[in-house]
């Protein structure tokens, strides 16, 4: 049977499995500390707050050190995990290049199944979470979410054959996220309150499954090719990802100019630097919500992150919307960092439900600079070397994201007790370092598009992978 080249189902059903459970994960770690600490119930109730209920200035001193346990158990999650995954990223999305970009989307697919079955098993027998530690410790060796995304993004550049279309098909695969995380989103709270948490893990998995099997067995490859020095340990071709990881992020520099290389870097610090704030901040909202004085219910979770999620769909519109209208890369990114730091800004001092929910709003534009950037670097970037950008950018993404957790949560857990707002300030403020290089890039004048690409046939020396089917993809036409 021929395979299908569209990677969207699994990054949809992917994000679907991944938003209905995300949301509970924090929650379950909460309701469990709290357990443990109080030697009674989590309060649950079926008005807005539960603060009205649980007043007492004991309950509120419950809530703090609460609040701190569990800002210092994600610490600890995400710390052991961040170095396996940052090593098998920069391997596997690297050798995608020749090997081909399906294992770099069915190794991480994997280890999420991995991850969730350890959760509902924690929750089904209720054993103890610092399981759940060992659980992110062995499912990070067989990649994580950047793993993923870098070997999808990767895929879609294979298939894509100008600018404007690889632009829209990376935000396609962000709206994508959006969409079906915020219809798991929305289903969350209900979900836990009619059936607890088994079956919202039980669900995932399930779900998890069958992305496996379509991955697996209807998902084509884009790269034919077969990598032909590959060497063979234990039936794993080890030595040469490390090989061609290395022999990729070469030659990504080797042959380019002077100023191409200097544009490359000043994006991807723009890439990391804005990804660093964003998701340090964006990573402690639902805490946040559970914290006095909103003590959010489950339900009100579900709400907030179905309503954080459109910002996918938004950002997509908005980035269709400038590309059509022919506006500068560059502008389309300070649009969308401006978005974060006014966003966070007026998160920091949302004390009632109401400004919770209308703080989403400057918000909506905040994803719009992850796929113009990565598609503005993927324009320097030959197409023999797409996955080596793409492992350079996964690893730097998932390196962010974990120190950002640590970073972030140290904080939140230092200053909740006077000031549970700082880190969304903090992350505002930082915000100034991707504008700051923003400017520079803007200052050199480049326009990435025309003056700093490489020629592809001239570095490669190799025809297109996907040309012969590129003409009969749907999605191309």
């Amino acid at each position: 049977m021929k395979g299908l080249y569209l990677v969207e189902p699994v990054v949809a059903l992917y994000a679907f499995s991944s938003f209905l459970i995300y949301p509970l994960i924090q929650q379950y770690v909460y309701r469990t500390l709290w357990q443990q600490m109080t030697n009674t119930t989590f309060p649950i109730s079926d008005n807005t707050s539960r603060c009205a209920a649980n007043s007492s200035g004991n309950q509120s001193s419950y809530h703090k050190e609460v609040q701190r346990q569990a800002s210092l158990f994600s610490l600890y999650s995400e710390l052991l995990s961040t170095i396996p995954s940052l090593a098998v990223t920069l391997m596997l999305v690297a050798y995608s290049d020749r090997g081909g970009r399906k294992i770099t989307i069915i190794m991480p697919l994997i280890g999420t199944l991995i991850y969730t079955l350890a959760f509902l098993t924690v929750s089904y027998f209720e054993l103890s979470i610092y399981l759940l530690i060992g659980a992110s410790l062995l499912s990070s060796l067989f990649g994580g979410l950047s793993t993923f995304l870098g070997g999808c993004f990767a895929y879609v550049v294979d298939l894509c054959k100008d600018d404007r279309q690889r632009t829209l098909r990376m935000a396609g695969l962000d709206m994508m996220i959006g969409l079906l995380s915020g219809v798991a989103s929305i289903s969350t709270g209900y979900f836990l309150r009619a059936a607890g948490f088994n079956w919202p893990f039980a669900t995932a998995a399930l779900c998890q499954c069958l992305i496996l099997l379509y991955a697996i067995f209807i998902l084509e490859e884009t790269v034919k090719k077969p990598p032909t020095d590959a060497v063979v340990v234990d039936g794993a071709p080890q030595h040469t990802a490390l090989k061609q990881m290395i022999y990729g992020v070469y030659q990504m520099f080797a042959g380019a100019s002077c100023r191409s290389k200097t544009v490359l870097i000043l994006l991807i610090l723009i890439f990391t630097s804005f990804s660093f704030v964003y998701m340090g901040g964006i990573s402690l909202v639902t805490l946040y919500e559970l914290n006095e004085p909103l003590c959010w219910t489950e339900i009100l979770i579900g709400y907030g992150s179905a309503l954080s999620s459109t910002v996918f769909l938004t950002s997509f519109v908005g980035v269709s919307a400038f590309t059509y209208c022919g506006m500068p890369s560059l502008l389309i990114v300070l649009i969308g960092i401006l978005s974060v730091m006014a966003g966070m800004a007026l998160l920091a001092f949302a004390k009632t439900t109401l400004l919770m929910f209308v703080v989403r709003v400057p918000l909506l534009l905040s994803i719009m600079p992850f796929p113009v950037l990565r598609s503005m670097m993927s324009k320097i970037i030959s197409k023999s070397e797409q996955g080596a950008l793409f492992a350079c950018l996964s690893f730097l993404e998932s390196l962010t994201t974990n120190v950002a957790g640590a970073v972030f949560n140290s904080v939140y857990a230092a200053t909740v007790a006077w000031f549970p707002g700082f880190v969304f300030l903090l992350s505002a403020g930082l915000c100034a370092i991707p504008l700051f290089v923003l400017g520079v890039v803007g200052l050199i004048g480049v326009d990435v598009t025309k003056e700093v690409r490489k020629p592809e046939a001239a570095i490669s020396g190799e025809e297109d992978p996907v040309d012969d089917h590129n003409d009969n993809n749907p999605l191309l036409t």
